[in-house]
């Protein structure tokens, strides 16, 4: 299975699971058959990238930082970092609310639906627990985000995907020192990294072997569980405008990589697809990560001194994809239950999202989690949150995939920007899971 072909391949296998997964809702023991036979091997798939995630964020970041001969190169690739993915947070929140404002798809809500999906949802597991975990964030002060980045054990931080901050914040810490210590007493570490990175990277071409037959189980298991047709098709014109949102970042992402580093937008979305593929399976950005980081390195030509940190950062704080869904979220529930939003209201959304946004976890679910802080932040009645969010759940689970594609692309366009910027961006170099095969066998 070659690389050229893979986006097809996983293409293929998604549009299996999908007919698969609509044709086992209709017997009475099919949704049991997929849970219980099928399901598996997409978790298992899941697994195994969120297994090299961390081993393949330390060692390429260390590596990459090590490979520095001037530390300064690391602090301008920061700052451009940073300042790129604020820009493009607010760019998504601002197209969502140009669009459901122009759209106005909660004005389209019966109060029947309403009465409906609150009667489903409003005490559901999902839905309370999501409350719950935004009371909590919201409790925390304002600057415990960077109290969550600095680890007091960097071996418990790696042993929990969502510690990947506290993950890069020790590799970069660690990459620094070993620079601060001389080239000559670093080498030894120096050497383990760039080894423990090459292994990572192959195991990623592995579990990529199996990427279309994963994507099948995943998508027919998510199409088995699906809610209510009745209550998918009364959402429709709100998933319409979050999902319209979603198309028209991909297209700013294909401008913005055109105008600033020259490349073809078609090569470049051709290039990342495997990864936005998976990222549609899976929901998740870290799960993602290792095949984003593989994709941009070798496909597209990123240096690693640029991916190795823009890449994991951009997992964890840049979430294009769910603050424009949070934008359109939010003021739709306002139409729909006459919550009055005003341009302050609206401008308040805007902040609370990009701020929201870099302590959200880069897993599914999380976006509601941020919608819960954005909805209290423009004095959305605590009564009625449950309401809210009822009214938008059923559909959580599909845009929540298509939010993620937005979220791996936004990343992969910055990593390209910043690395056009600092001289980084060269001639891609394919490595294949078969390159030294004939040693071994």
């Amino acid at each position: 299975m070659r690389k050229l072909q893979l986006h097809w391949k996983i293409l293929i296998g998604m549009l299996l699971g999908i007919l698969f997964g609509f044709v086992m809702t209709y017997p009475d023991w099919g949704r049991d058959f997929v849970a219980d036979w099928i399901n598996p091997f997409g978790t298992i798939f899941v697994k195994l990238l969120k297994l090299i995630a961390i081993p393949l964020i330390l060692a390429s970041l260390v590596k990459g930082i090590s490979d520095l001969k001037d530390i300064s190169k690391f602090r301008n690739i920061g700052v451009r970092t940073i300042i790129i993915y604020v820009c493009t947070t607010v760019v998504a929140i601002t197209v969502g609310l140009l669009l459901v404002n122009t759209l106005v798809p909660g004005k389209g809500i019966s109060q029947d639906t309403i009465d409906k999906l609150t009667s489903t949802y409003a005490s559901d597991a999902g839905v309370t627990s999501k409350l719950e975990e935004a009371s909590r964030q919201k409790e925390s002060g304002p600057l415990q985000f960077l109290v969550d980045m600095v680890p007091d054990n960097a071996l418990n931080a790696m042993s929990e995907n969502s510690l990947m901050l506290q993950v890069i914040f020790f590799a970069i810490f660690l990459g620094i020192s070993m620079l601060l210590i001389g080239e000559k007493d670093a080498k030894p570490l120096k050497n383990f990294f760039d080894s423990l990175n090459e292994v990572v990277l192959k195991m990623v071409d592995l579990i990529m072997l199996t990427a279309p037959y994963a994507v099948f189980a995943l998508l027919a298991g998510v199409v088995v569980s699906s809610s209510d047709p009745e209550l998918l098709l009364a959402l429709l014109k709100y998933s319409g405008v979050v999902v319209l949102g979603l198309l028209l970042m991909i297209v700013f992402y294909s401008i913005v990589v055109s105008t600033f580093t020259g490349y073809n937008p078609f090569a470049f979305l051709s290039k990342i697809s495997p990864a936005q593929l998976l990222a549609f399976s899976t929901s998740s950005s870290a799960a993602t990560l290792p095949v984003t980081m593989e994709r941009v390195e070798e496909h597209i030509g990123v240096d690693k001194e640029v991916s190795s940190f823009v890449l994991p950062v951009g997992a964890t704080i840049n979430m294009d994809g769910t603050s424009l869904y949070q934008g359109v979220a939010a003021v739709f529930i306002a139409q729909a239950l006459g919550f009055p939003l005003d341009f302050s209201g609206q401008l308040t959304i805007v902040l609370t999202a990009l701020l929201a946004s870099i302590g959200s976890a880069a897993v599914p679910g999380a976006g509601m989690v941020m919608l819960v802080i954005v909805l209290e932040s423009i004095g959305f009645p605590p009564d009625k949150l449950a309401i809210g969010l009822a009214l938008i759940f059923a559909v959580d689970r599909p845009l929540d995939m298509c939010r993620t594609v937005v979220n791996v692309t936004g990343d992969a366009t910055v990593s390209m920007m910043v690395a056009k910027s600092v001289g980084k961006l060269g001639e891609p170099k394919v490595k294949e899971w078969d390159d030294h095969y004939d040693e071994v066998k």
